[in-house]
């Protein structure tokens, strides 16, 4: 209805702005999650208690009311985005307790160039050269971020690596499915983040300062960032997406620097730049006309 109504130019800057918001929102989880004094599993269940209550808010406006029926459209390849993109959301808090905010944020921008290596083998979609050479970059400059062959660490890099790959097999599963709503599926990770870390939760733990804290986490830097960017994927192409929402990555280690003094090391500097400019090459291809569904949210 909108697109019928409304001129094409202002509904991609439009599409753009909600998008680039998006991004500002959810770069903000760094600097939040920082001034947290509670353990990983408070974090993680508090924060998905709060962006519960707003994705559940934002699915019932946008479906009119209908939660029952859109949470029953999104069929079992909603239900495996909702695992994934729970997996994913719980190990990029306990990856913030175990690393650099840029470290987390660079690894997660690798997701899409993963993706497209996990898309050519359950998909049977073909790998361009471009892709072939960002798959390279990439993976060079995570082997620099780690510190490979010396530098690992199980808790920092380990969860790192695997909500990459959970992000990547959301994509996967969301480009294989077009027609999964990803707003009630997110809804629906947030509800498993909930129940599996609930027990493990201490909400002693949580004093007044920490529960506003929370609530931002949760309400705001995921709740309204998946409505601004659910509202700016349906207006531009993936791709385009895909190279604006770069800003989470650039914007999260800096908010850190400027407000607690965190520095990112120089391997993990130079290794997100490189992974940075391999993604940057990735999409910048796809801007033209065949274009693939966008990736899903930040968790």
């Amino acid at each position: 209805m909108l697109a019928a109504t409304t001129d094409p130019g202002r509904l991609r800057r439009r599409g753009q702005i909600a998008t680039a918001v998006a991004a500002v929102a959810w770069s903000t989880a760094g600097v939040l999650q920082r001034e947290l004094s509670m353990g990983a599993a408070t974090q993680v269940a508090g924060r998905a208690l709060f962006a519960l209550i707003a994705l559940l808010a934002y699915v019932a406006v946008v479906e009119r009311g209908a939660v029952a029926a859109s949470f029953r459209s999104i069929g079992r390849a909603g239900l495996a985005v909702a695992v994934c993109m729970a997996a994913a959301s719980g190990l990029f808090i306990i990856a913030l307790n175990h690393a650099s905010v840029a470290h987390v944020l660079f690894m997660q921008a690798a997701a899409p160039i993963l993706a497209a290596l996990l898309g050519s083998i359950v998909l049977s979609e073909p790998i361009p050269v471009r892709t072939w050479l960002a798959m390279v970059v990439a993976a060079c400059g995570v082997l620099v971020m780690v510190g490979w062959p010396s530098g690992w660490s199980l808790l920092g890099d380990g969860t790192s690596v695997a909500m990459t790959f959970a992000f990547a097999i959301a994509i996967v599963i969301t480009r294989r499915h077009r027609h999964v709503s990803m707003a009630p599926a997110t809804c629906l990770a947030q509800l498993l983040l909930v129940l599996v870390f609930a027990s493990f939760a201490h909400p002693a733990e949580v004093g007044a300062r920490d529960l506003g804290l929370l609530v931002l986490l949760g309400g705001v830097q995921m709740g309204i960032g998946l409505a601004l960017f659910t509202v700016g994927a349906r207006l531009i192409p993936a791709a385009e997406v895909a190279l604006i929402t770069l800003l989470e990555v650039v914007l999260g280690p800096l908010w850190v620097w400027l407000f607690l003094s965190e520095q990112a090391g120089a391997a993990t500097l130079v290794g997100g730049a490189v992974v940075v400019v391999a993604v940057a090459v990735q999409v910048a291809g796809e801007m033209g006309p065949r274009v693939i569904g966008a990736q899903p949210p930040q968790p």
